[in-house]
């Protein structure tokens, strides 16, 4: 399939990627367009998801391209930077469904499990056959997770038994694994837990009445006495650094998928003002809509920039939490001035979902907060510049 790189890409960043990674996205686009597009506005305002998509998603390759057990081709972790900007390009919900099925629960035992578990788990979650989630946040802790967690863990022989809360935590209605990171009772570091759902103890709630993300399915979750056994410890996740490697390259993915939903609220409001006629002309020939279309693609091609050298630097082998966490919190900051200038290009027809600028403005709160918000990641970059850690 032939691929064209979007308008958007304003200074030619597709042309760092393979033929066969730019076949691959166009496949994906295709889909995205013919298939999810013309649904997701209704699944939004239901706040339901749609689960047609697993299977597409899992055929297309995007659930296995991260993984040496499962990925249909050699590729950069550039390339699936532009997977996740192609999605959320589409719709963040869609791109949230793949980085927690993908990233963070895929992703977990990439880093923290055993050969054996790799080998068990991963060509799993990458076919759809089953669905993950990821168990960190709390309902009182969030930001400071690494030595604020309050789920517990104790060892009893070939077992473990787990007991805490966890909130906010996505696919969690209808996963079939979640990963459960929880404090050891025994040597006070935490651990992950591949539990299945249907364990007896585990239950998950959904949240309702959220203004983003809404075909998210989040869910609180209790875990009363919930007993695993050793063999679903996640036996190389002996700490919270382990954790933490897991989020710092998810953390990147959202930076993309940042600057996805704001290429998808630009191209929404550029369409708009293109046909919108006002005073006997497009809108578009306007000269202060012209300034918020230049503005927004300013923002685009800023943020694109980072989040490709990001990758690259991740490719590298040389990409750290301070480089995560600088395009987490600007490409999402900026994301946040994009959308609501598409907004107000779009005046009141922004706010209704006819024309997709009202979705992308609301999809981009979650995202500007959520897999760290500005203010903790600010920190993590000035830790690295000053030396000083300035978080309490």
């Amino acid at each position: 399939m032939s691929f064209e790189p979007l308008a958007s890409d304003f200074y030619g960043y597709y042309d760092l990627l393979t033929d066969r990674e730019r076949e691959a996205l166009g496949e994906l686009r295709a889909w995205l367009e013919a298939d999810v597009k013309p649904i997701i506005g209704g699944y939004w305002e239901r706040a339901e998801f749609p689960m047609q998509v697993v299977k597409p998603l899992a055929d297309l390759g995007v659930l296995s391209y991260a993984w040496e057990e499962t990925a249909p081709f050699e590729n950069s972790t550039l390339f699936r930077g532009f997977v996740a900007l192609e999605l959320a390009r589409v719709d963040a919900s869609v791109s949230t469904f793949v980085g927690v099925q993908n990233g963070l629960a895929t992703g977990s035992l990439a880093v923290g499990g055993s050969k054996e578990q790799r080998e068990e788990w991963i060509p799993k979650l990458a076919s759809g056959e089953i669905l993950g989630a990821f168990g960190l946040t709390e309902p009182l802790s969030g930001s400071d997770s690494a030595k604020g967690l309050r789920t517990t863990a104790r060892r009893e022989g070939d077992e473990w038994v787990l007991n805490g809360q966890k909130r906010w935590i996505g696919n969690a209605t209808f996963s079939d694994i979640t990963i459960i990171w929880a404090k050891d009772e025994g040597d006070g570091q935490v651990k992950g837990f591949i539990v299945p759902t249907s364990t007896p103890g585990y239950s998950a709630t959904k949240i309702e009445g959220k203004i983003s993300l809404r075909p998210v399915q989040n869910a609180d979750i209790t875990l009363t006495d919930v007993r695993v056994p050793e063999s679903l410890r996640l036996q190389n996740a002996n700490s919270f650094r382990d954790t933490a490697a897991v989020l710092r390259a998810t953390r990147a993915e959202v930076a993309w998928a940042a600057v996805g939903t704001s290429v998808g609220a630009y191209e929404a409001a550029l369409d708009y003002a293109k046909q919108r006629v006002q005073f006997g002309k497009p809108i578009a020939s306007h000269q202060l809509i012209q300034e918020h279309l230049v503005n927004s693609l300013g923002n685009i091609t800023a943020s694109l920039g980072m989040v490709v050298r990001a990758s690259q630097l991740q490719d590298a082998g040389r990409l750290g939490d301070e480089h995560s966490a600088l395009a987490k919190a600007y490409a999402t900051a900026r994301m946040r001035e994009t959308v609501a200038w598409a907004r107000e290009a779009c005046g009141g027809n922004g706010i209704v979902l006819d024309h997709h600028v009202a979705r992308f403005f609301a999809d981009a709160e979650a995202l500007y907060s959520y897999e760290g918000t500005r203010e903790m990641n600010t920190l993590i970059v000035g830790r690295a510049i000053t030396g000083e850690a300035a978080f309490v």
